[in-house]
């Protein structure tokens, strides 16, 4: 199912996000950076209180993420990442971030919240079961497991794996994604079969296909449903913040994405 956008007008900004027909009924979105009162190099929606905007204009930035979704920022529940395999369930929301790559829940008006720029944002839901899920998935998460992990933490509450869907919102894409032949070797070591995520790149580097790593990942663990968006965060600068492109102009620092989802 090819996802949608619809933009919600406020007083005088426009939200820009991208939605999965796979998904409904509930309540999600992958924000792109369209709308937000940050100016700048973080020009835009940007929502990671990590970076060094202002911290008043990205907790503007999130309250209107969280109105978008129907709640109150404070039940706009994100987490301190660290590119670990770790989840937590929430049955409430926290006044503190937890050091965790990955969040699951099955109650009403908890809004999962994963910040990225360039990894893989993926939001699960099984809506029969009254259970979803959000992960921040990086090539160092994916591989350490951390989809798997969402998908037990899920069951754990009551999910069945067969009946759950999982989309991948805006992430690095391979043709921008250039990596070095120790990567490569790393990855084969793990598992000859990784070759086929790589492709030939300039000299002696390689092209990573991230989001086909983790949709692999995704079916491997026995999901019932698994897609893409097919966004690609470097090379579309006007809609996405993108990490590797602010590494390669040498910016002191980037905006962050929020992909959200609640029951």
């Amino acid at each position: 199912m090819l996802p949608t956008a619809r933009r919600l007008r406020g007083l005088t900004d426009m939200l820009e996000i991208i939605s999965s027909d796979a998904l409904s009924p509930l309540i999600h979105g992958f924000f792109t950076r369209k709308g937000g009162a940050s100016s700048g190099i973080f020009q835009g929606l940007n929502c990671g209180p990590g970076s060094t905007d202002l911290s008043e204009v990205v907790a503007i930035n999130r309250a209107r993420v969280a109105a978008a979704m129907g709640v109150t920022p404070e039940y706009l529940q994100t987490l301190h990442q660290v590119h670990s395999p770790d989840v937590v369930t929430l049955t409430a929301p926290l006044t503190m971030c937890p050091r965790a790559d990955a969040m699951v829940t099955a109650t009403p008006g908890i809004a999962l919240g994963i910040l990225t720029a360039d990894c893989q944002p993926v939001l699960f839901a099984d809506a029969a079961a009254g259970v979803i899920g959000a992960a921040h998935a990086g090539w160092r998460g994916v591989k350490d497991g951390v989809l798997e992990q969402t998908l037990e933490a899920m069951e754990a509450l009551g999910a069945r794996r067969a009946h759950t869907t999982a989309i991948i919102g805006p992430c690095i894409s391979q043709v921008a994604y250039e990596v070095g032949p120790e990567f490569l070797e790393s990855f084969i070591d793990d598992n000859p079969d990784h070759a086929r995520f790589f492709a030939g790149g300039p000299g002696d580097r390689a092209m990573f296909d991230l989001p086909a790593f983790g949709l692999a990942r995704l079916r491997a663990a026995g999901i019932g449903h698994a897609e893409w968006t097919r966004h690609c965060t470097y090379s579309d600068e006007e809609r996405f913040f993108s990490y590797r492109r602010t590494t390669h102009r040498q910016e002191a620092d980037y905006g962050r994405l929020i992909s959200v989802i609640r029951l």
